[in-house]
């Protein structure tokens, strides 16, 4: 017996010699991947859905209604998404021709100018800013409109999100099909599907008819936050929770420093029950006079309410969440509370370059992908008007290389950023047609009316605009005193 387990082992022994060293396999581990007790709850409602899934109709629905309520009810939502879109499109974009045509780009320009001031271009695009912000998207729809002041007829029908969906079940099971968006093979949109009546509208039903427009004619203005997302959710989603405890807490403060004001006074007594004070009904109430002194009932003191709302950290806990609110917008505090009574010079300009570059981020965006399509259709259209622009302009070898110009910035100290702009003028780190794109504005453009502002100078006897003396001393604003 013994014999043959000794042989038993050493056969074992040398499997395991012919097979190698065992192998050891190390378990490494994330603490924030642990799920127990005390984080059970927090993250209940993680999950592992698609782009498409996780913005579910439904979802989306929800969403749109409780952050176009907080916009409607809330006065810093409201505030917050007007200046957004005020800071984003401002007066509205201007087209800058960079062909070598001088003639032509001053009439495509000029002709461009007119029809976006005919169709309320700047006006569409800040509700269309404001639908992102609080709906998570917006449509527009290119139509004719027959009735405008201009030669061409183009124009934009603002649509809102729930318009764009799918009613035709059939169409809905699709696997191509998103929600009204309808896709090729390589995921481009072909067609959206667009109800000829809005669903909140008085008297809309249930299959409501709806027309495929093709994918050429629609704008769809959204933020993708997700591989393989192709509907939007509010910009303001994460922050609607935040919005009802700022309102909560505000309405509970007012309602306690109310109470207290409403309670002049209350009676009470040490005396046990029964004892010797006089008898008194509960919940009855005196009438005071005032500058007059009153007794009290026997064996009873009156005491008054103290006031202990607003509490001193009032103020502070508004300031928090408002700034933890305008994060996710890329805002910072003071613009989203319109307060900069905290502030200094230096540390306004360091929140405001994030917010700044955000909005050229959003500007590039708009350019690239709403105002490029709609500056084509437009000149698909205007090329096949008589006369309406040079004839060269109108051949199919025409240059239609063009940019964007948006509104500038207003500089907090405009003395300082006029000599750090003569300043990289002069060691040639920057140009002047960089300096006039960041207030807005064409160099070429605004030289000519220079000039002429510079002939009529002269013509007059006047001298020239670099001949005028500045003041002799100013005192130069410091980067830590108080604005």
């Amino acid at each position: 017996m013994l014999a043959a387990l000794r042989r038993i082992l050493r056969l074992d022994a040398g499997r395991r010699i012919r097979q190698g060293p065992r192998r050891l396999f190390v378990r490494a581990r994330y603490d924030a991947a642990l799920t127990n007790e005390n984080n059970r709850r927090h993250w209940a409602n993680a999950d592992g859905l698609s782009a498409n899934a996780a913005n579910s109709p439904e979802v989306r629905r929800i969403l749109r209604n409780r952050a176009r309520y907080e916009v409607a009810n809330n006065s810093y939502a409201r505030g917050i998404v007007l200046t957004l879109a005020n800071d984003c499109i401002g007066t509205g974009p201007r087209l800058q021709m960079l062909s070598l045509d001088r003639e032509g780009n001053s009439a495509v320009e000029r002709e461009f100018a007119r029809w976006t001031v005919a169709v309320g271009l700047a006006d569409k695009l800040r509700i269309m800013r404001v639908a992102k912000a609080e709906d998570g998207e917006a449509f527009a729809v290119f139509t004719s409109n027959p009735r405008l002041d201009t030669p061409v007829k183009l124009d934009l029908k603002l649509v809102e999100a729930e318009q764009v969906c799918t009613p035709d079940f059939h169409a809905a099971s699709k696997a191509q099909a998103v929600d009204g968006i309808v896709f090729d093979e390589y995921g481009n949109p072909l067609a959206y599907q667009v109800l000829r009546q809005h669903p909140g509208d008085n008297g809309a039903r249930w299959g409501l008819a709806y027309d495929s427009v093709p994918a050429q004619a629609v704008l769809h203005y959204f933020r993708v936050d997700r591989p393989g997302q192709y509907r939007g959710i509010p910009e303001l989603t994460p922050a609607l929770p935040l919005f009802a405890m700022l309102r909560d807490y505000t309405l509970a403060t007012l309602d306690a420093a109310k109470a207290a004001a409403y309670f002049a006074g209350i009676l009470h007594t040490d005396a046990p029950p029964n004892g010797e004070a006089d008898a008194v009904e509960a919940m009855d109430t005196i009438e005071l006079e005032r500058n007059m002194l009153m007794t009290m009932p026997g064996g009873w003191k009156m005491s008054q309410v103290r006031a202990e709302q607003p509490a001193s950290t009032y103020a502070e806990f508004k300031r928090e969440v408002l700034n933890e609110i305008a994060r996710c917008l890329n805002m910072p505090f003071n613009v989203a509370a319109g307060n900069s009574s905290g502030y200094n010079y230096a540390s306004g300009r360091l929140d405001h370059q994030t917010y700044f570059k955000a909005i050229r981020v959003e500007q590039a965006f708009l350019g690239a992908q709403l105002l490029d399509r709609l500056f084509a259709a437009w000149v698909r259209e205007a090329v096949l008007v008589e006369s309406l622009l040079p004839q060269p302009m109108r051949a199919l070898s025409a240059d239609w290389s063009h940019q964007w110009f948006w509104d500038g910035h207003e500089h907090v100290d405009p003395l300082k950023e006029a000599n750090a702009q003569a300043t990289r003028l002069s060691n040639h780190t920057t140009t002047l047609a960089e300096e006039y794109a960041k207030r807005g504005r064409d160099w070429e453009m605004e030289l000519r009316q220079r000039a002429k502002e510079a002939a009529l100078l002269r013509e007059l006897g006047l001298p020239p605009g670099e001949a005028l003396q500045t003041p002799a001393e100013v005192v130069p604003v410091s980067e830590d005193t108080d604005e």
